[in-house]
């Protein structure tokens, strides 16, 4: 890793729920149309819900590692998922990155 890699930062939100089924639901629907920000509020298990599942700025290693390979290598604004890490499933939306 060089001195860039460990000084980029990105911006996501995610959504995190407990089985890749309920998770393919919610990306089908995301996709069809319906608002990420209402999505994540009904149904993440995670806090940032409130927030709409955003995130904030984050570096890489802040994240578990099957997060931060999507999130510092993924289109910006474009659902990705669902990811698995020790946590559930997520799908993820970077929206910020400094390359």
């Amino acid at each position: 890793m060089n001195k860039r890699d460990t000084m980029s930062k990105a911006s996501a939100r995610h959504i995190l729920v407990d089985t890749e089924e309920q998770c393919l639901t919610l990306k089908q629907q995301i996709v069809a149309g319906e608002d990420f920000t209402a999505i994540a509020q009904a149904h993440s298990n995670c806090p940032s819900k409130a927030q709409g599942g955003a995130l904030g700025s984050f570096g890489r290693g802040q994240m578990v590692p099957e997060f931060d390979e999507v999130v510092f290598t993924a289109p910006l604004n474009e659902v990705q998922g669902p990811v698995k890490t020790q946590f559930g499933y997520h799908l993820l939306e970077v929206t910020a990155r400094d390359d």
